[in-house]
């Protein structure tokens, strides 16, 4: 079984109708490229069939992800969050122990995840190292560049 994906209520929406839309609009219109392209003569020598064939199995690949992911989709209820300890949807507050820089960053699900938007996955490096801790303690995290340690300082919702 595949993990859990916790997702926001729109963002549960948003991807079902971007499934949707997969379905209904871009694979017709990946079926409609092959047979336009299978019109033009020997398909051993026609590049544009070769193109929408594999435009439309990378149609397929995609479509088939997303449907596991919306089918191990847990929605959170953002009211009912915990603020106790980060947890999914909680807004962590944080102090990198050696640079004394103090950064926020919310922890949502892998399809949420934007470090633009001070997103990070639950399932990232520092996420899931995160992830339980309280406020005031020293999370100790593991990343590709060394260890880093980070003081919690406030979880919000």
């Amino acid at each position: 079984m595949s993990q859990v994906n916790y997702v926001t209520k729109d963002t549960f929406e948003h991807m079902q109708a971007e499934l949707q839309h997969m379905k209904s609009v871009d694979r017709p219109a990946a079926s409609r490229a092959i047979g336009e392209a299978r019109e033009k003569g020997d398909l051993k020598e026609n590049a544009e069939y070769d193109a929408a064939k594999e435009a439309q199995g990378i149609l397929e690949a995609k479509i088939k992800q997303l449907e596991t992911v919306i089918a191990t989709a847990k929605i959170v209820d953002e009211s009912t969050i915990d603020t106790s300890r980060v947890s999914i949807l909680t807004t962590v507050t944080l102090t990198n122990i050696d640079t004394k820089k103090q950064v926020s960053y919310q922890i949502v699900s892998e399809k949420e995840a934007n470090l633009k938007e001070k997103k990070i996955s639950a399932s990232s490096p520092i996420g899931s190292g995160l992830l339980g801790k309280t406020v005031g303690e020293v999370a100790e995290i593991k990343v590709p560049a060394g260890l880093i340690k980070f003081r919690i300082d406030e979880i919000t919702a």
